[in-house]
């Protein structure tokens, strides 16, 4: 069930805010049955998003989910990261950045159905072929696009 109604920022403490939802829907997780509510916040009006809308953004926030925050947490281990300087921490977390875009390009010219790829077999790939390390300085120096082609 989703019930919608028009707000001002003001009145939500969100900027930009002009319509909120509360979106109540049945799951199931470890076999049991239960209702959850989720609310929505967004800056469009009643006229320029539908309901099917509002599910349609809602299920987009999983590809964000799904292709960038659980690569990042759970193959390249980014919530472990112990770096405390502010400098070495942005650099750390662009390259690991840069993996999943590379990665995820890699998938998607290797992808076939019934096949499990994922950034964590495209590291593990990456490290054992033409020369790993070497490779990635190469890459990191490349001025040439053809360098970041990954051999099959």
């Amino acid at each position: 069930m989703l019930d919608c109604r028009e707000v001002t920022p003001e009145q939500v403490g969100f900027p930009g805010a002009r319509m909120i939802a509360r979106l109540t829907r049945r799951v199931r997780r470890k076999g049991k049955k239960s209702t959850e509510t989720v609310y929505l916040i967004s800056s469009l009006t009643f006229e320029q998003l539908t309901a099917a809308g509002w599910l349609r953004l809602k299920r987009g926030y999983w590809v964000i989910e799904s292709a960038l925050h659980h690569p990042l947490d759970v193959s390249l281990d980014e919530d472990h990261s112990r770096v405390r300087n502010g400098n070495a921490a942005l650099v750390l977390g662009l390259f690991r950045r840069l993996v999943v875009s590379v990665a995820q390009s890699w998938l998607a010219t290797v992808r076939t159905p019934g096949t499990r790829q994922s950034v964590r077999r495209f590291q593990q790939r990456f490290a054992h072929r033409d020369g790993g390390c070497e490779r990635l300085r190469a890459l990191v120096f490349a001025k040439s696009p053809v360098s970041w082609r990954l051999l099959k």
